[in-house]
């Protein structure tokens, strides 16, 4: 695939391919996929279960050798199809899914196992910032198993930033962690990494994880970067449906173009096209059926509103309930509503839309003329 940006940037992944043997054959998992990062930018790779993600990040570490394409790091090449430098080579800082931590070490001795090269004073002046920069100087002399997961995450993260690495890779690493303390630690983390101005490959499912931590996102679906983006692009305005379902929360509506009119007409209203809908087949614009997706914050509660729906299911998030609605036509669809509009499952309430950006795909079944 060609590179949406100009290559030759710090890490530069170029057209790599990783695969597995299976038997007398290799099954290839990774498909030619390409992207870059300036110095002290962090990327995330964002998908599902066994897309490859995971694979790639290997890859760059060291740890898997390819079948077709190259990386390199700082201008040093890293792998090529016939060579693979070694992972200890690489200058390349990994912090596990597991974190990894040595249980008999302890927490100050952990950060400073890499570390060994230098004099006691340059480790301690290393390892006193690194404590101090992730909010455990008072827990040196504890061990993992005395501190929470949150804390033995700051571990794994200062004692794989210690050496100073030219890359840092991060597998998964808050996965472990529940759901609250995940977003505020990605947060603390692109911090950290924002300080000292290191370079940062992020791998995981989780979409909030990858919004608040990375400043490029690529999506993945079978071996592929199938957008890479910022969090904002990848939200409003999906390169595909993939992109549009996987981002986000959403459904897709049947909708109408009629360009003459500039419209887009749904069931819940008309949309002007110069309202900033975005048609993503332009060759099928003249009044042809799309799909329109509608996030949640595109539906508003209005009891005013002569349209009604009916709530079908609710979920509470404590500022908001996000409401699952079903229109008169049994289309579906989702709504944030602050949480003291607490309605019944069975009730009907009315809604009314408040899109700003939709994204229009073409309707399912229908041929593109792209």
């Amino acid at each position: 695939m060609n590179a949406p940006f100009p290559l030759h940037r710090h890490l530069n992944v170029e057209s790599i391919k990783v695969g597995y043997p299976v038997g007398r054959h290799v099954q290839e998992i990774v498909h030619g996929l390409t992207f870059a990062l300036a110095r002290g930018e962090i990327g995330c790779l964002l998908g599902p279960s066994g897309c490859g993600k995971t694979t790639v990040l290997r890859a760059i570490a060291g740890f898997e050798s390819l079948l077709g394409g190259r990386i390199s790091l700082g201008g040093r090449e890293l792998s090529r199809t016939g060579f693979t430098a070694s992972p200890e080579t690489r200058q390349v800082g990994v912090v596990f899914q597991d974190y990894a931590l040595f249980p008999h070490l302890s927490v100050w001795d952990n950060i400073a196992f890499g570390l060994r090269k230098l004099t006691m004073a340059e480790r301690k002046a290393r390892v006193d910032k690194l404590l101090s920069l992730v909010g455990l100087g008072s827990h040196a002399r504890l061990y993992p198993h005395e501190l929470s997961g949150g804390q033995q995450q700051r571990v794994a993260l200062a004692r794989a930033l210690a050496p100073r690495p030219d890359l840092l890779l991060l597998d998964e690493p808050f996965s472990n962690l529940d759901v609250d303390l995940r977003e505020r630690l990605a947060l603390e983390v692109r911090d950290i990494l924002k300080e000292l101005g290191t370079t940062a490959v992020l791998v995981t499912h989780d979409q909030h994880e990858a919004f608040a931590i990375a400043d490029h996102i690529g999506v993945m679906q079978n071996g592929e970067i199938v957008q890479w983006d910022t969090a904002y692009n990848l939200y409003h305005k999906p390169g595909n449906r993939f992109v549009a379902d996987f981002i986000g929360q959403g459904v897709f509506t049947p909708g109408i173009i009629d360009l003459p009119n500039q419209q887009v007409n749904i069931e819940l209203g008309t949309l002007p096209l110069w309202q900033g809908v975005d048609v993503c087949d332009t060759d099928q614009k003249d009044a042809h059926q799309v799909d329109v997706l509608l996030r949640a914050d595109d539906v508003i509660h209005d009891d005013g509103s002569p349209l009604q729906a009916e709530v079908v299911r609710k979920a509470f998030r404590g500022a908001e309930f996000l409401y699952t609605l079903r229109l008169p036509s049994g289309q579906m669809l989702l709504a944030l509503v602050p949480s003291h509009h607490n309605h019944a499952i069975g009730e009907k309430i009315g809604i009314r839309l408040g899109a700003d950006h939709v994204v229009t795909f073409p309707a399912e079944g229908q041929a593109s003329g792209s």
